[in-house]
């Protein structure tokens, strides 16, 4: 659940090592306003877990990996019979960066009459990081768990309203079951530009809370490498 705590700002020596800038390059090193603002005030924070027992809830993660979330959706069909998301709700275990790019995602699903469930399972941390004007490098693992916990809600949707050749599977063979990385998602890490198994887990979190996957992590960075760009030189 959000902490009461302010986040912390980058010190002058995580600058140099180029946290983050806005879009333009034109500042220094920052959290952006966005950041700042779903930190401090986070929308669509679930107080009474009570109150929705009877919504479509997602829950991925665990306290072992450092964040854990859950959502909470309620889908209705507009008026062209279109399944839209009406409500989200969220709580989450974890930093600041976590906590706002949760009220970021939030905002984005229930925004102008509520997203089409179709358009929220396209959603991916690339979207939430674009809203939030981008997070600190060593934070953008933060994200990559919202997306998530939403498909897993609308795949809670299509089972208690039995649409179950709707469900959607995490593509790819299960690497990390705590964090739900696939091998999929280490191959998109790879191609959005990691080139180690710490890059990897910057972008994943795969091997945090279960270590014991890292050594096949890493033969999957070494092939995903060789695969699109080449054998490393040594």
């Amino acid at each position: 659940m959000p902490s009461k705590s302010p986040p912390i700002s980058p010190s002058s020596s995580d600058a140099r090592k180029g946290d983050i800038t806005d879009a333009s390059r034109a500042a220094g090193w920052f959290y952006s306003d966005e950041v700042k603002q779903h930190f401090f005030h986070p929308q669509n924070f679930l107080q009474d877990e009570a109150a929705y027992q009877d919504a479509y809830l997602g829950m991925v993660g665990s306290p072992a990996c450092g964040d854990m979330m859950k959502v909470w959706l309620r889908v209705e069909k507009d008026a062209a019979g279109i399944e839209r998301i009406t409500d989200m709700k969220w709580r989450t275990f974890g930093c600041g960066s976590a906590i706002a790019s949760t009220s970021m995602l939030s905002a984005m699903v229930v925004e102008n009459g509520g997203m089409t469930v179709e358009d929220a399972l396209k959603l991916r941390p690339q979207d939430i990081l674009a809203r939030l004007g981008g997070l600190p490098a060593r934070k953008v693992h933060c994200s990559v768990l919202g997306d998530k916990a939403l498909r897993a809600a609308i795949n809670d949707y299509f089972r208690r309203t039995d649409q179950l050749d709707r469900i959607q599977v995490e593509e790819g063979r299960m690497i990390d079951a705590s964090a739900k990385v696939t091998d999929k998602d280490i191959e998109e890490a790879v191609l959005d530009g990691a080139k180690t198994v710490e890059e990897v887990q910057t972008k994943t979190k795969v091997g945090i809370g279960d270590p014991s996957c890292l050594p096949e992590v890493e033969e999957l960075v070494r092939f995903y490498r060789e695969k699109y760009y080449g054998a490393d030189k040594e």
